[in-house]
């Protein structure tokens, strides 16, 4: 393939003609490639991929656990120990320090994994005709020499020189620099040293597609397109960035805060040991292992893995989440702005009835009785349609014109028959300020213009109405509320129109080709609501979260839906796109909280939606489809974009992507932002309350006369058993029963809220303080197993606190401890590696323990209980709101 490997120099594409290029590519220019062949050139030439900075490996990650500043002064510390003698204790310290590098390793390697997992979801299609068919591929399998159909809206997925162009604009500014769209045509250009950005026959990778539509014959993909040349001259070494969430950067700032004080209690701590004569180099050790131990630096790995494993999870569920911040926000959603289209409604839409001849009639078997005089309404049906019929039978395209389509052809009126006696030579692709198309036909008498649209633009548009007796002046009050009432049963209603025209117009353009119409009829398409809709919907209101429906469809039709899924009642809460344009912004943002349906909304006044309740102090999710509504998309706090209809562009803006497109998967993905956020809080709370105890009983044990509980070691294994396992199984713990039957979690609220820095705290001081009490217990009996006591409740206790805040307010009896079944495996073999400590002997000598009795033991295991049963009382005060209460 010439262009993609060095055999031979690459073609000047945009020299050559399109029989040319076809020639030089062998593909033909009807059918395009054979599947077979498309396999052939995919292995030949690579998938159609940019290549990304690269990742980094396990032996890297592992690397930088290691050259953290502590993690060094531990090593070197424990080195210059073994050299002065207790070589035995420094080969264990750097051991567990190792297990702990392994275990951070295996955390952020896994965070990363699950980040790229969910990139690989988001693979973008494209449309391309092979086998003579038009069909949708994977934009990465796209080789040299397909033929690829673009239509406003898509990302060019390759470098094309394009053979169609209609009314076509891409926007280049990303690879040119050049703000001004740049407009497509076919011609040959004679320049070979012309610039990109004026090669106006070429489209490259990357850009979007503004406007109208194109077809393009593939002449270069992934690292041989312009984008991918690019992409080639960037540093290969650097390591890509990840974007941190809000949520990561707070756990950031809170580490780096805990450190320095984690570090001031230690040198206290140091000084204070070497008061009471003890060794200094085993001190020094001591303090850096507490150190180690109480920074929280694992934090901000799970937080990622969290979000990472919950995106995966809601992908199962059919939404795609595009950025790891979104999971974060989604749990504080307060209102969804939703189109009505496919997300509330089915999608599925049907012809139902027809306005024509001055009466209505039902869309069956009674349009026998339509006279043939009234025929070029199906006509217009058939030709004014970029759906398309392939030869199996499928319908693909716009969801309305399939439905026009199929009555057309049900009717006799065949596209591709008409397509060859009518053929299409120009037209004017649908604008929603328009809220019209048009398509231009070559005919005998010259050209025939058919125009679709909604009934207030073509009403407007026409001069005259065809009658069976033939054409007549326009009653376009009388058409109107015909147009009514339609609308008033839920319809989707569309007027077509048409236009003699003796000559070509020089210029397509609406004010020349879209005038002195003559009215054909007005359709009335059925959308019944999905059958989930209602339910989902109750529960939106039900979590305090506020639906709100947004539509391009006529007001009585949009009330009409809005009263059978329970969105809005009354005429108050309904505006029109009309009635929205004269109304001020102060003047909307004090009614905007009262209002939950926008009718014949054009994409810019979405912004407008968007912008009036973030002044209001809420939260909005924003759902489009189009070009024109990626500006809302970013604008929202979460950008919502279609799978299945959507744009590129729109996908690109967005935050969260439907794949199937349907409202429901919007209030599922909310709980399920929801339950991260508390499994995050959960981790916190468990991580926190455990580091809180462990420094309690270390530190405050000097000041009351105690000896320091337990040697480096041992401080190093609590740290290494109980703070990552479990702390990770919180990430898969179930939605709590009530988690959709609360309000919206502010969006700016401290994840210390609603009692959990209190419950740090105490339980953390309850956690010591047992521990205090053990070792007072063992030291004034004379025992002299009382380290490996207070060694066994520290680890126990922490595994009773993880079961009990599996909920911040239900029982753990109430909810069942096999309900979380990783959780329930990592409790269970930390306290038998905590048990093997104890009673296997080559472990009594490296951790310095020693055998418990069984009396001993249940001592133990009774003191550590102490904590499960205090986090069931805290729960239960709450429930009764007598603690924490909001």
């Amino acid at each position: 393939m010439p262009g993609l490997t060095q055999e031979k120099p690459t073609p000047t594409w945009h020299l050559l003609d399109p029989e040319s290029i076809a020639k030089e590519l062998s593909v033909d220019l009807r059918s395009g490639l054979s599947s077979s062949e498309a396999t052939r050139r995919l292995k030949r030439y690579g998938s159609n991929t940019i290549r990304e900075q690269q990742h980094r490996s396990r032996m890297r990650i592992f690397a930088e656990h290691l050259s953290d500043f502590m993690i060094i002064v531990l090593i070197g510390a424990a080195i210059i120990s073994g050299a002065v003698g207790d070589l035995k204790d420094s080969v264990v310290i750097l051991l567990i320090v190792l297990l702990n590098a392994a275990m951070g390793t295996f955390q952020q390697y896994k965070a990363e994994q699950a980040i790229q997992a969910l990139r690989s979801m988001a693979t973008p299609e494209c449309r391309v005709i092979r086998d003579a068919t038009p069909r949708m591929v994977p934009a990465i399998s796209l080789v040299p020499g397909d033929l690829v159909l673009i239509e406003a809206g898509n990302k060019i997925p390759a470098d094309l020189r394009l053979i169609e162009a209609i009314q076509a604009k891409f926007d280049e500014s990303a690879l040119t620099g050049e703000s001004v769209p740049a407009e497509k045509q076919t011609a040959i250009l004679t320049d070979p040293h012309s610039a990109l950005g004026d090669r106006i026959n070429l489209a490259y990778q990357g850009t979007i597609a503004l406007s109208g539509r194109a077809k393009g014959i593939a002449i270069a993909t992934g690292m041989h397109s312009e984008l991918g040349k690019i992409a080639s001259l960037l540093t290969s070494g650097s390591i890509q960035g990840q974007v941190r969430t809000p949520l990561q950067r707070r756990l950031d700032h809170l580490g780096r805060r805990l450190s320095i004080a984690v570090l001031g209690i230690c040198v206290v701590l140091f000084g204070a040991g070497v008061l009471r004569g003890e060794e200094i180099l085993k001190m020094f050790i001591t303090a850096i292992s507490i150190a180690v131990a109480a920074i929280p630096e694992s934090l901000p790995a799970v937080v990622t893995i969290g979000l990472a494993l919950g995106a995966r999870r809601m992908a199962k569920h059919q939404a795609l989440v595009r950025s790891l911040p979104a999971v974060e926000t989604l749990g504080s959603v307060t209102h969804i702005c939703t189109d009505k289209t496919g997300t509330l409604t089915r999608n599925r839409m049907q012809v139902k009835e027809l306005f024509t001849d001055g009466r209505t009639i039902a869309a069956d078997d009674s349009l026998a009785s339509v006279s043939p005089k009234l025929n070029r309404i199906f006509e217009a049906m058939a030709l004014s349609n970029d759906a398309s019929l392939a030869p199996d039978g499928s319908v693909t395209g716009d969801p309305s014109e399939v439905a026009l389509l199929a009555l057309a052809e049900h009717r006799g009126f065949e596209k591709r028959r008409l397509s060859e006696e009518l053929p299409r030579i120009a037209e004017l692709p649908f604008d929603s300020d328009r809220q019209a198309m048009s398509t231009l036909h070559r005919d005998e008498d010259g050209v025939t213009v058919f125009c679709k649209g909604s009934p207030e633009s073509i009403i407007n548009k026409c001069e005259k109405l065809l009658l069976s007796t033939g054409e007549v002046l326009i009653d376009k009050a009388q058409l109107q509320e015909a147009a009514k009432r339609m609308a008033f049963q839920g319809l989707r209603v569309l007027a077509l129109a048409y236009r003699k025209l003796k000559n070509p117009v020089d210029r397509v353009t609406p004010d020349l080709v879209e005038t002195d119409l003559t009215f054909l009829g007005l359709t009335g398409i059925a959308d019944p609501p999905r059958p989930e809709a209602a339910t989902s919907v109750r529960a939106c209101l039900d979590a305090g979260v506020t639906p709100i429906m947004i539509t391009g469809d006529h007001v009585i039709t949009a009330h009409a839906i809005a009263r059978q899924l329970a969105i809005a009642h009354g005429e108050q809460s309904i505006i029109s796109g009309t009635e929205l344009a004269k109304l001020p912004d102060a003047e909307l943002e004090n009614r905007v909280e009262k209002l939950r349906v926008y009718a014949r909304m054009n994409p810019a006044q979405k912004i407008r939606i968007v912008t009036a309740l973030q002044k209001r102090g809420e939260v909005v999710a924003m759902t489009g489809d189009g070009v024109n509504d990626a500006p809302a998309l970013k604008k929202a706090d979460i950008g919502v974009a279609m799978g299945k209809q959507g744009t590129d562009v729109a996908r690109e803006a967005s935050h969260l992507v439907l794949l199937d497109d349907n409202f429901a998967t919007i209030v599922v993905a909310v709980g399920e932002g929801r339950r991260i956020y508390d499994n995050i809080r959960k981790f916190v709370r468990y991580a926190m309350t455990g580091n809180s105890g462990e420094l309690w009983a270390l530190v405050l044990a000097p000041f009351i006369g105690l000896p320091i509980p337990l040697v480096a070691i041992q401080i190093l294994w609590v740290n290494l058993i109980t703070d990552g396992l479990p702390g990770l199984a919180l990430a898969v713990e179930p939605a709590e029963s009530r988690i959709m039957k609360k309000p919206p979690r502010p969006i700016h609220s401290s994840i210390f809220a609603d009692g959990l820095w209190q419950h740090v705290i105490f339980v953390g001081l309850l956690i010591g303080a047992i521990s205090l009490w053990t070792e007072a217990w063992g030291i004034g009996r004379g025992n002299d197993h009382w380290q490996t006591m207070v060694f066994t409740v520290l680890s126990i206790s922490q595994m009773g606190h993880v079961l009990a805040i599996r909920s911040e307010r239900e029982s753990l009896f109430r909810i069942g401890i096999l309900s979380n079944r990783p959780l329930l495996l990592t409790v269970i073999s930390t306290l038998m590696l905590q048990l093997a400590t104890i009673y296997v002997p080559f472990l009594n000598d490296l951790l310095k323990t020693q055998p418990l009795t069984a009396q001993e033991l249940a001592i133990c295991l009774v003191i550590s209980t102490s904590v499960f049963w205090a986090v069931e009382l805290e729960k239960l005060l709450i429930r009764k709101n007598l603690l924490y209460s909001r």
